[in-house]
């Protein structure tokens, strides 16, 4: 049986009994038969020769072809691995099979050239990977073919000779020194023009032009090693024919160095000396630097300068290691006589020429403890070194402090003991006041003022306390004006005495307050001369003279004043 020619059949079987003999009974039925498949039939390729054609622009890695061998199995008996099996053409092309399509997929593994060749031509194989022993003997389950590829020729981009290009160029170098050239050709036969030009996107900064023609690279701009050691420019060409086609090319170009930086001082403070320090003793070793390449700058020489006279107070040592030390020629230093030292130190490279600069070095005095360790650079330094350590200093600190506190606060209470303890002089209370002298008997009225008991209407307006400075000024209460033409002054005393015991807006301080009753009048009556009858020119005022001495002045102001109307 051949499933490829058919691979379904029905058949129907009838059943009798009887043994089939006349008027028994009898049952049938259909049963379908498929066919399963074997590998029995080799896979062919339904021609011996087939032609392809790749242009020499294809990617490598991308498939440029199909082919197909035909098999009638199915299944895995139908699965076919493809093979290039010789030719001029297995370095550059393989060939891989589709699982779903069972084709041999054919892509190229390297890039073509059309100008170094036109054609290849590949053997192809197509075998079935898997076997049946029962039917090895109906021949090899495999065929081949032969794959003949044509390359088409494609008008290429400029090639470059290598696929970058490093450069050198010393610093400094004149502008339009050429760095060096770099080259491009047609890899198509036409061999077109070439033409160079650097790309300005990528390097804003134009340091170096390009020849058009010539691709020589020559420079814009002076050149700093220091600044920039390596520049990095990109290089286009382009066909003269056919601008749209560029290719491009990476140029390193390194600045060598030049001796063009003098050394420098490496300190970045100042050096401290010790006010103790001895003759011979080290003070500080120097180091130097210097921008130039290593091949510029050390060995580095030091020296002091030969233009000035000899420094009596340091001197400097070369070590011929790249270093110098600092050595003090006296002992003893004080910061009370010179804090800073200047010393100008001569430093020189090893470059070729050879460059020199004066570096001038700031030398501190300090005072430092034994094992030189610095104490202190600041100014209570000329305290220590007169004996006083830092414990005696803060305890004086803090007497000092301690002084000022107990003066300030005696002053605080020397004023508070001071503030007057009268403020109103028509306050109508009166105050003990002591005296250390003696008053003037009845003319002295600066103790108090008795106007108020000779007129109590005068009082009800003033009722501050003496005693005390009031701090703001009490809004007189609202009280009904008495009568006090009526009022005996007894009882008016009284009433003021209840009214300052329970007043409450006052401080709670204790005084004495006198009130003194001296009658209803004097028996001398009044001496106003508005209630007189006459007038100034008929009034005789010599009678005053017989009151005694108190009216003598009186007597006189008013003779005066008769003989003057």
């Amino acid at each position: 049986m051949d499933r490829e020619a058919r691979e379904q059949y029905s058949v129907v079987i009838q059943a009798k009994d009887m043994a089939g003999q006349v008027g028994g009974l009898s049952g049938s039925t259909t049963i379908n038969i498929t066919l399963t498949d074997v590998n029995d039939n080799p896979p062919k390729f339904p021609q011996k020769n087939y032609q392809l054609y790749v242009p020499e622009s294809a990617q490598v890695g991308k498939a440029v072809g199909k082919i197909k061998a035909n098999d009638d199995d199915i299944g895995i008996n139908a699965e076919i691995k493809y093979s290039i099996t010789n030719g001029d053409g297995v370095s550059v092309f393989a060939i891989s099979t589709d699982k779903d399509t069972r084709e041999g997929i054919i892509s190229l593994k390297r890039q073509l050239n059309y100008e170094k060749k036109k054609s290849y031509t590949l053997h192809i194989e197509g075998a079935n990977t898997h076997l049946d022993p029962r039917f090895l003997h109906l021949g090899p389950f495999k065929d081949t073919t032969t794959l003949k590829i044509i390359i088409g020729d494609v008008d290429e981009p400029p090639a470059f000779s290598i696929d970058s290009y490093v450069m050198n160029v010393s610093e400094n170098a004149r502008i339009g020194t050429e760095v060096g050239t770099v080259t491009a050709q047609d890899p198509d036969s036409a061999s077109s023009a070439i033409r160079y030009f650097i790309d300005r996107s990528l390097h804003g900064d134009k340091y170096f032009n390009i020849d058009a023609n010539t691709g020589a690279i020559k420079t814009a701009k002076k050149l700093d090693r220091e600044e920039m050691p390596w520049h990095n420019i990109s290089v286009i060409a382009s066909e003269v024919d056919n601008p749209s086609l560029l290719s491009h090319v990476s140029v390193m170009v390194q600045v060598l160095d030049v001796n063009d930086n003098p050394p420098e001082l490496a300190s970045d403070g100042d050096v401290v000396v010790c006010e103790n320090s001895r003759p011979g003793q080290v003070i500080q070793t120097i180091r130097a630097v210097d921008k130039d390449d290593f091949a510029n700058g050390p060995r580095f020489h030091f020296s002091l300068t030969t233009d000035l006279p000899s420094n009596p107070n340091f001197t400097l040592k070369d070590n011929e290691d790249n270093t110098a030390s600092i050595f003090a020629r006296r002992r003893k230093f004080s910061r009370t006589t010179q804090d800073l030292y200047h010393l100008p130190i001569v430093i020189s490279d090893g470059g070729e020429p050879n460059l020199s600069s004066t570096s001038t070095l700031t030398l501190r005095v300090c005072a430092c403890e034994h094992n030189g360790k610095v104490r202190t650079c600041h100014a209570e330094a000329f305290l220590s070194s007169a004996g006083l350590s830092t414990g005696a200093l803060i305890a004086i600190l803090l007497c000092v402090i301690i002084l000022l506190a107990i003066v300030v606060l005696f002053i605080t209470l020397r004023r508070s003991k001071k503030e007057p303890l009268i403020i109103s002089e028509e306050d109508v209370r009166e105050n003990v006041v002591t005296y250390d002298d003696e008053g003037g008997g009845e003319e002295d009225t600066e103790a108090f003022d008795i106007i108020a008991l000779r007129n109590p209407a005068a009082a009800e307006e003033l009722k501050f306390r003496r005693d005390v400075r009031p701090e703001v000024q009490r809004v007189p209460r609202q009280s009904p004006p008495s009568v006090l033409d009526n009022v005996d002054v007894q009882e008016f005393i009284k009433q003021r005495l209840i009214e300052a015991d329970l007043d409450t807006s006052v401080p709670p301080y204790d005084s004495l307050q006198t009130y003194a009753y001296e009658g209803h009048g004097s028996p001398a009556g009044s001496i106003s001369s508005l209630d007189s009858a006459t007038t100034h020119s008929e009034q005789d005022y010599t009678y005053l003279c017989d009151w005694g001495p108190e009216f003598q002045k009186l007597a006189e102001l008013y003779g005066e004043s008769d003989r003057t109307t």
